[in-house]
């Protein structure tokens, strides 16, 4: 019987080097990963973890790059839960036409290279990316497909963020939302209890898709109450255009939860009929508009 064919070491167990092993192994060498420190302690702990295309011209880059995700969805679909992969594509954003007109000549380069490319109306990128806000974007085109070889293109109106229009809209919903504490029916504040832990759980969980979502809903939910439509449109409309810039970085730290729970104090001081309370909770909770949410 022959013995088996020996690599005898492999040097470095980051990505590259367990990479090397792992189709080294599978080609039936024998092999010992060596390093200095811990596995992943390197480059690529430190890495943001996503592989790209969007960013590549036809040629060797783009080609390994397709490859690499080839192998990365067939490692995923052999390790199952071991391993953290996700597909999910990117997002190209153009702040003039003219830079909307290069990415897409740099796109149709990259079909011939297989790519997919498959054009998405305006109205739908606040569904594809939800942290974005629906009125920044005049055009934009979906590259889809094979989702593992995915990019999108849009294009972005001048500047506008979360900011922009939030001071009067602030002066109105901190009042308006402290008035219900006198007028509301406690019953249709309570429905609102389980949006208001929605919220708490998904802070919980770093789910931004899920906190933004139940925080309009909530908020709208008490403007509703107070029985001012046109205030109710004002605020959707703000939200929707709004990109929350710095709602990341504390979801990853740990520290959107404690403005999660404010939405519960909110619901308890209304109901507690304590106007003042209301309206100063409402002041610190709105006050993450100009710090913990919109900052860059």
């Amino acid at each position: 019987m022959s013995e088996p064919l020996t690599c005898d070491v492999v040097v470095g167990a980051g990505m590259v080097g367990a990479a090397c092993a792992y189709y080294a192994a599978r080609a039936g060498l024998t092999v010992t990963v060596v390093d200095r420190g811990s596995v992943a302690g390197g480059t690529t702990g430190a890495g943001e973890g996503t592989l790209l295309v969007s960013d590549k011209a036809p040629g060797p880059e783009l080609e390994l790059a397709l490859l690499s995700n080839r192998l990365w969805a067939e490692a995923a679909q052999e390790a199952g839960s071991a391993v953290e992969y996700e597909a999910k594509g990117g997002l190209v954003a153009a702040g003039t036409p003219e830079a909307l007109d290069g990415l897409a000549t740099f796109a149709d380069a990259q079909r011939t290279a297989g790519v997919t490319a498959d054009p998405v109306p305006a109205d739908r990128l606040h569904d594809l990316e939800p942290l974005h806000g629906e009125g920044y974007v005049r055009a934009v085109k979906k590259f889809s497909g094979d989702v593992r070889r995915a990019y999108r293109i849009a294009e972005l109106a001048p500047e506008l963020d979360l900011l922009a229009g939030a001071d009067d809209v602030l002066l109105d919903e901190i009042p308006t939302t402290a008035e219900l504490a006198t007028t509301a029916d406690p019953v249709a504040l309570e429905a609102l209890r389980p949006v208001a832990e929605e919220i708490v759980t998904a802070a919980a969980a770093g789910d931004l898709i899920a906190y933004v979502a139940a925080d309009q809903r909530f908020h709208l939910g008490l403007l509703a109450l107070a029985g001012n439509g046109h205030l109710v449109e004002v605020v959707r409309d703000l939200r929707r255009r709004a990109r929350l810039y710095g709602l990341t970085a504390p979801a990853e730290q740990g520290r959107l939860e404690a403005s999660a729970v404010e939405h519960l104090e909110i619901l308890d001081a209304l109901l507690a009929r304590d106007t003042e309370t209301v309206g100063a909770v409402m002041t610190r909770h709105l006050g993450h508009v100009r710090g913990l949410w919109a900052a860059p």
